[in-house]
């Protein structure tokens, strides 16, 4: 083999060598454990006897038992519904935030742009556990400032951890710390549009409002498809805020969120057999309405493109 035909194939080779730390990382870290608990998911435990001596206890093949099971699970519907209830709540009003704060920071009659943006952004900095820590005790009124402030002015003091303003009291956590990220998704795109566009609608009279309403918000619509994404799969994997809210208050159960409900039955029944199931049927949940939001995406920036 000649030295041009070796440089020749180690040119066309260095990108797989640059692949392949990525490639043992994800099947060692994402694809492994995924099969592993995809093979736990169709196996269970029979019991001889009492389950006492060796051979007592054997991993035999269910099939699609665990399956059944859980899809047939009252706790587990019921968090999802929890869930979608909850999402209903969160998406919503944190993209609208995000937009809103990302068309103040791009106006130019703003003044502290990097402060706001810093300050908007830094919850999401703040991990999940944390805030949720910080924000229960806001909520309890033995401890709140503002159950204080709410005392001596003599106006009502709602119990935010029980019934249905538990549910405003989690998506607050949500929306704290989700907020500042969208908002820079969507600044960034923002940024990305060029002045010239801007310039020729004011030529053409256009305000402010109708330049944010008309141009802006088009031309960002891809960050925004993004954003929402992004935002139903952290609302369908939505774990951190209710478990560390649940030492406070007892209308948090231990299958609060389908999440909640796969930690139960692995760690708090020793059932990894079930909890395996849970978990892919939630991740095949995921992909399938991920999978359908994109598409749906797609096709309408085809047909808007066509025209």
């Amino acid at each position: 083999m000649t030295t041009a035909r070796r440089r020749s194939y180690g040119v066309k080779g260095a990108p797989y060598a640059f692949l392949v730390p990525a490639t043992v990382l994800f099947a060692l870290f994402f694809a492994l454990p995924i099969g592993y608990a995809v093979w736990l998911s169709f196996h269970k435990v029979h019991v001889s006897g009492l389950g006492l001596g060796s051979g007592a206890r054997e991993e035999v093949w269910a099939g699609l038992e665990n399956y059944t099971d859980a899809l047939t699970d009252s706790e587990l519907i019921d968090g999802a519904l929890r869930v979608l209830g909850y999402g209903c709540i969160v998406v919503p009003m944190m993209l609208g935030l995000a937009l809103l704060f990302a068309l103040m920071l791009d106006s130019e009659k703003v003044r502290l742009t990097s402060f706001t943006r810093l300050a908007i952004f830094l919850p999401y900095a703040v991990p999940g556990v944390v805030a949720a820590l910080l924000w229960g005790f806001l909520y309890l009124p033995d401890v709140s400032p503002f159950f204080y402030v709410l005392q001596k002015l003599g106006l009502p003091q709602p119990d935010l951890l029980d019934g249905g303003p538990l549910y405003l009291a989690l998506s607050n956590i949500a929306v704290w710390g989700g907020t500042g990220f969208n908002m820079i998704v969507i600044y960034t795109s923002l940024k990305a549009i060029p002045v010239e566009v801007y310039e020729a609608a004011r030529l053409d009279g256009a305000t402010p409002l109708q330049i944010a309403v008309r141009i802006k918000i088009p031309m960002v619509a891809p960050s925004l498809v993004l954003t929402f994404f992004f935002s139903i799969i952290a609302t369908l994997q939505v774990f951190n805020e209710p478990t560390t809210l649940k030492p406070l208050t007892n209308s948090v159960s231990t299958t609060w969120s389908p999440l909640m409900k796969v930690y139960q039955d692995a760690f708090g029944n020793g059932d990894i057999y079930q909890a395996a199931a849970e978990a892919t049927i939630i991740a095949l949940a995921t992909l399938v309405l991920s999978f359908g939001f994109l598409r749906a995406a797609n096709r309408r920036n085809k047909q808007e493109a066509a025209r």
